[in-house]
């Protein structure tokens, strides 16, 4: 069975921060199976897998929602240092550690997101931002920590007082839920996992050998499902 997120209100309305990827689909999918109705937002950032945002499109085809990418490309010229926005830096291979996961880190992304994110719900109506961060985030990723959520949602209702509807809320129901988990409760929901990208290449098939492919593989193996992704290397 899968474990559920803890409980959270069912929005009315949610703007899903989607990559295109596992956690963020899983998410799309658990939200609407609430008959949350939703728009997918999905940002370019000048990351080198931008080939997800294909993917996050597919997804909102599926959903039968609407998709809206955020032209931020000119960004990732500015956040050097991260093997997901600059050349000279390469993605790693294999489990994550502290060191190699820090090499993935882009600077205040979630931050970003998010705050464009509220902004739409506010000119939308929305009820609700939902974005996928997990606990397997928490280790390096600053901006997938619970009490990151706790106080970016403070500031959300500080900035936009008297503009945001009424119960507004920053959702994030996977941040006690691994990528496993995560796979488990997807499965349940009939995501179509072989539409979402996770690899960090952005070559035309997943490598099968980075960080993000590797924590893909154990979840489907570690929940004795299937993985229909194709991978270019074992």
């Amino acid at each position: 069975m899968p474990i559920e997120p803890s409980p959270h209100r069912h929005p009315r309305h949610a703007i899903v921060i989607a990559s295109g990827g596992l956690d963020s689909t899983v998410l799309a999918y658990w939200l609407a199976a609430r008959g949350a109705e939703l728009t997918l937002l999905s940002f370019d950032y000048g990351q080198r897998h931008r080939v997800e945002l294909e993917h996050a499109a597919e997804i909102a085809t599926l959903l039968e929602c609407p998709h809206e990418i955020v032209n931020l490309s000119s960004l990732g010229g500015l956040l050097v240092g991260s093997a997901l926005t600059d050349s000279d830096v390469a993605v790693p291979d294999g489990y994550y550690t502290d060191e190699s996961m820090r090499a993935t880190v882009v600077p205040n992304r979630n931050a970003i997101m998010l705050d464009i994110a509220v902004a739409v719900a506010v000119a939308r109506k929305a009820d609700a931002v939902a974005f996928g961060a997990h606990a397997g985030d928490h280790a390096i990723y600053p901006d997938c920590r619970p009490e990151f959520v706790e106080r970016f949602t403070r500031s959300a209702r500080t900035a936009n007082e008297g503009l945001l509807v009424e119960e507004f809320e920053i959702l994030a129901p996977f941040l006690d839920q691994s990528k496993t988990d995560i796979v488990r409760l997807g499965s349940a929901l009939g995501v179509p996992f072989e539409r979402t990208w996770s690899c960090y290449r952005g070559e035309t098939v997943h490598c099968g050998t980075c960080g993000t492919c590797t924590e893909r593989k154990e979840a489907f193996e570690q929940n004795d499902i299937p993985d229909p992704t194709s991978y270019s290397r074992a």
